[in-house]
């Protein structure tokens, strides 16, 4: 059933006599015991014109503060359901608080789907939107990339409609949340498909460095798996799409990497642990619907206990040898601290904030151990080592750079800060986390 699903699942926990708001990971702690929940249009944007400071929390995902507030915090979660599929025209509106997993269903029930989707089914559709979350493919865009279109309660209580066609555009989809709360989202859809995924693993080094593109480029979507060994990649995570007209039965298709040195393996393994893990989308290689498997992770399961870190940098596809070089020269730094890396490729777009604006990008992710203390202090490593390569941050991640380090890479953020000063003068959906990142001077 679509709706009344809790934003943050688990972020309020009760200390004490107190609730206080976590995001789902449990290192922020947010500013505010209260999480106000509308339930209808009208309710939200009275909320919000008789609010002087308000940001929208999604599901909680996000590793850094990019949604607190000591205002006003808000869902809209509980807003009433709408998955609204045109399929001639090829949209799709839905509402902002829906996870992805809920939506996805419902798509492909009505013949349609969306060009990729994160590693998670269980992010929000907005969240994952203003912070420029992304799948993987060499031609797959951030999810951001299929927006058409935003309804958008404002400052001031109104309810706006953008589109393509409306001035800034490409500033108001990676927004940050600076720009208003987000309602629901009009989606660019396509003819439903399948895909089907296997793995391999023991991939060496030394192909990864001579061959990356032929290696990203051996499925639709590619993953390696890493925990930084000298010699090989861990595990390579492999998706393809189903060719139309195919049942995908034939297994002389599926992707292969024997070629550079790895090896098939049964699939479903957990990557720290090495064993099985029924929590991943099916890896046997046998087709299944898009949403079945894009994911890495099931909608029915929790993904893992939460208590973790992550960081994730996305540098040019053409310096991203060189980029990974520089991480594997900090493996005695990195290692200590770390469950996993993944690997992944993205395509460039036009969106002013999104870390693969007008570059084909290479994303770097690192999943932490829970050790803020130790953890912080590599994470500032690995931008050093990564700022000869102009590196951006995952604004919903775990980073260390402010506004000075950020703003040369990013050569529309002096346009985004005219926006916000134009839309919302008053600052009323600003925080300290816009004020570090991307509203200083």
């Amino acid at each position: 059933m679509l709706g009344g699903r809790p934003a943050a699942e688990r972020a309020g926990r009760v200390e004490g006599w107190s609730t206080v708001i976590r995001n789902w990971a449990g290192n922020v702690r947010f500013s505010t015991d209260t999480l106000h929940r509308p339930a209808s249009l009208d309710e939200l944007c009275s909320l919000v014109a008789a609010s002087p400071r308000v940001r929208c929390l999604g599901t909680g995902h996000s590793f850094s503060d990019v949604a607190d507030t000591d205002g006003v915090l808000l869902t809209v979660a509980d807003l009433p359901p709408r998955v609204e599929v045109d399929v001639e025209g090829r949209t799709a509106i839905v509402s902002a608080g829906l996870r992805w997993g809920e939506v996805a269903p419902v798509l492909h029930e009505a013949g349609v789907a969306v060009h990729t989707l994160g590693s998670l089914p269980h992010i929000s559709v907005a969240g994952s939107v203003a912070t420029g979350t992304h799948g993987s493919g060499d031609r797959a865009r951030c999810l951001a990339g299929a927006v058409r279109g935003l309804e958008v309660v404002t400052a001031r209580g109104d309810v706006v409609r953008v589109d393509r066609d409306t001035p800034d555009a490409a500033g108001r989809v990676v927004a940050l949340g600076a720009l208003g709360v987000v309602t629901a989202v009009t989606l660019d859809v396509e003819p439903t498909y399948d895909v089907r995924q296997v793995a391999f693993a023991g991939l060496p080094w030394a192909a990864v460095h001579e061959h990356l593109d032929d290696v990203m480029g051996v499925g639709d979507s590619v993953s390696l798996m890493t925990a930084w060994d000298p010699d090989v990649v861990d595990v390579v995570w492999i998706k393809q799409r189903v060719p139309a007209g195919s049942d995908g039965a034939d297994p002389a298709g599926l992707p292969d990497l024997t070629w550079a040195g790895a090896r098939r393996t049964p699939g479903n393994q957990n990557v720290v642990t090495g064993e099985p893990e029924p929590n991943l989308t099916d890896q046997s290689g046998a087709p299944g619907p898009w949403y079945t498997r894009l994911p890495h992770f099931r909608l029915e399961f929790t993904p893992s206990a939460g208590e973790e870190l992550q960081s994730e940098f996305l540098v040019p596809r053409d310096a991203a040898v060189e980029a990974l070089r520089a991480v594997h020269a900090l493996r005695e730094r990195v290692v200590p601290v770390l469950l996993i890396s993944e690997i992944r490729t993205v395509a460039a777009d036009d969106l002013w904030l999104s870390p693969a604006y007008e570059r084909d990008a290479v994303a770097i992710h690192f999943t932490w151990k829970p050790d803020p203390a130790g953890v912080l202090p590599v994470v500032r490593e690995v931008e050093r080592a990564l700022a000869p390569f102009a590196a951006r941050p995952h604004w919903g991640k775990v980073f260390v750079a402010g506004a000075d380090e950020l703003r040369p890479l990013y050569p529309k953020l002096a346009a985004f800060r005219q926006l916000v000063a134009t839309e919302d003068p008053e600052g009323v959906f600003r925080n300290a986390f816009l004020e570090r990142t991307v509203l200083a001077p």
